[in-house]
């Protein structure tokens, strides 16, 4: 039996509103998971800003865009 049929055995005779609560906590570690990806995305993409960001680059802020 895998963990998901574990689960599943488990939670099944449970009373609905504590099924409900579950099924919530599941959403919410799925969503602080992909907070945390947009995070550190975020903060990769800022790092790689700094680079550009510096007198000899500073002509190109004025190249109009495609």
């Amino acid at each position: 039996m895998n963990l998901t049929e574990q689960v599943y055995q488990v939670i099944k005779p449970l009373p609905e509103n504590i099924v409900q609560e579950i099924l919530d906590f599941a959403l919410f570690l799925r969503q602080r998971d992909e907070k945390t990806e947009w995070q550190n995305l975020m903060l990769a993409q800022s790092s790689a800003f700094s680079d550009w960001d510096n007198d000899e680059d500073e002509i190109w802020n004025d190249v109009s865009g495609i």
